[in-house]
């Protein structure tokens, strides 16, 4: 009994005394930075108080369980109990300090630049940086943890003297796993695609909207998620619409008669894209790319900040266009022939 009560007082001290010293540097942070919410002294301390309180309880409670215990054997058994569960609290306080650094260097790169590529490829390697790090922390933690096990530090020893042929065996039966991996890296860091790019991968076209270590999630028109892993993107060709630059040229293809007024056709097109926010003023034409014995193939040419924007102004083009000559020009609009005797000509 008195040894439980030894043991609750150690818990309760280490507990209080750790909350006094989160406190007190909580209260510092915001004296030097002047209540600040917004710096990274009391951002620090807002998201890393749970980690950093446990962290600390955990361990002043290993500095004290020596004296509280009776026997060694208890006190050997709960020692290792405090080391693992201090292992595990120290991996989570680091995850989280890192993450934090993470998302202020990111905050801070988003308020000081312009260029939106440059953010998505920042916001992508920071995405893929913090789950490196969850990983690295859990893995890292785990390890730990289990190297204070005999029988654990026994059997390590026992792999690294064989890790050759390990390391082999591991390596053919994960080759997938691994490829996906490094490719995921190289996408990251290569700058080929980012979260928030318009790709078209095998015939879909669609806008990056997660990018893992092994997978990527491209979102379609039409709500749909393709789920594609990394590796196809590192070996196959793939359309990034948005790499540098979102802006993008869109075509309309009208069929029309060879009697259509394609100067006035044209300047139509020049009306109507300066009355819709859709087109961003960068360019415009309206050329005969093609003709066939029946009609003139016009292709209208207009440019748009983006890939949804440059589709919905096509849309808009071709209809605009289609409508107007109806109004204006009925005898423009294609027209097939239905006389089907033979030897008629021109003259005839």
């Amino acid at each position: 009994m008195g040894t439980a009560i030894r043991l609750g007082l150690v818990g309760v001290s280490a507990l209080l005394t750790a909350w006094l010293v989160v406190r007190g540097a909580e209260g510092l942070a915001r004296r030097i930075t002047r209540a600040r919410a917004a710096t990274t002294s009391v951002l620090l301390m807002r998201r890393c108080r749970r980690p950093l309180l446990l962290t600390l309880a955990l361990g002043l409670a290993l500095l004290g369980e020596q004296r509280a215990a009776p026997g060694p054997g208890l006190a050997q058994d709960l020692g290792h109990l405090l080391a693992i569960l201090v292992i595990g609290a120290s991996a989570w306080l680091a995850y989280r300090v890192t993450t934090l650094g993470i998302d202020l260097g990111l905050a801070r790169y988003e308020i000081g630049s312009r260029d939106a590529a440059r953010i998505r490829r920042v916001r992508t390697q920071a995405d893929l940086l913090r789950r490196i790090t969850g990983v690295l922390s859990a893995v890292i933690a785990v390890a730990a943890i289990l190297m204070t096990f005999h029988t654990a530090r026994t059997i390590g020893a026992s792999i690294l003297a064989s890790a050759g042929l390990v390391g082999v065996v591991a390596g053919i039966a994960a080759q997938s796993t691994l490829a996906n991996l490094f490719a995921g890296m190289q996408l990251a860091f290569a700058d080929m695609v980012r979260i928030g790019d318009e790709v078209v991968v095998a015939g879909e076209w669609g806008t990056v909207e997660e990018l893992t270590l092994t997978y990527v999630v491209v979102a379609t028109w039409d709500q749909r998620r393709i789920v594609m892993p990394v590796s196809y993107f590192a070996g196959k060709p793939f359309e990034n619409w948005s790499r540098q630059d979102p802006a993008i040229t869109g075509t309309a293809l009208i069929h029309l008669d060879h009697s259509a007024p394609i100067g006035e056709l044209r300047e139509r097109l020049g009306t109507l894209l300066r009355s819709t926010p859709l087109w961003n003023g960068k360019g415009e034409a309206l050329q005969v790319v093609d003709t066939t014995p029946t009609t003139l193939v016009v292709r209208a040419l207009m440019t748009a900040d983006n890939a949804s924007d440059a589709f919905e102004l096509r849309c808009l083009v071709r209809e605009e266009l289609v409508a107007y000559l109806r109004d204006r020009h009925p005898y423009a609009l294609p027209r097939i022939s239905v006389d089907t005797r033979p030897g008629r000509g021109p003259e005839s």
